[in-house]
């Protein structure tokens, strides 16, 4: 699992009102800057979604918990001024779709931040995942671990200002994997 440091990375110098898809139980919410104005956090999952609930309480910041899905958020055009996306695009049915939503949402020039595991560039790593990646796709959360997520980014029309890259492991025996942070925004 994913640190503090990482999840604090991910959300630093946020302010206004920001989506966060595939909320989970909550994660995030304790890493939101205060100047953040509020927080739409959708989720899908019935439990995690009433686990966000108990954790949005506790959050510094106003976080309203919703029922849905990354390819229809509850919201209109350009309601957010930001979108966190934190290990979920991976996991999204359609990610086209979800990124065409989160741009929409977005207020133009508006930053889409993201914190993902991706596929290996090349090598042996890369084969791994490939060959994995029907397996992984079954299970309960439905993970593709050989998602180009950059590539998916950037044709949903945004523009990569800032992306770092680094490796890690989730579990002692599975094998560290690429996983990629960073900051795109709405280009228009």
């Amino acid at each position: 699992m994913l640190g503090h440091d990482e999840r604090r990375r991910l959300v630093a110098g946020l302010n206004g009102r920001v989506v966060e898809i595939g909320a989970g139980a909550g994660a995030m919410f304790p890493h939101y800057p205060t100047d953040v104005a509020s927080v739409v956090a959708v989720e899908p999952d019935r439990n995690r979604r009433a686990a966000a609930e108990r954790a949005a309480r506790r959050a510094r910041v106003p976080i309203r918990v919703v029922d849905g899905v990354a390819e229809r958020l509850p919201l209109a055009d350009g309601a957010v001024d930001a979108a966190v996306a934190s290990l979920v695009l991976c996991s999204v049915p359609d990610v086209s779709a979800a990124l065409s939503e989160l741009r929409r949402v977005l207020r133009p020039a508006g930053a889409l931040r993201f914190l993902e595991h991706v596929v290996a560039g090349r090598g042996p790593l890369r084969v791994l995942q490939r060959a994995a990646a029907p397996v992984y796709s079954r299970l309960p959360d439905g993970c593709h671990i050989d998602r180009d997520t950059l590539a998916s980014i950037a044709s949903a029309g945004f523009a990569i200002e800032e992306c770092d890259r680094f490796m890690h492991a989730d579990g002692v025996f599975e094998p560290a994997i690429p996983h990629v942070i960073g900051t795109a925004r709405r280009s228009d």
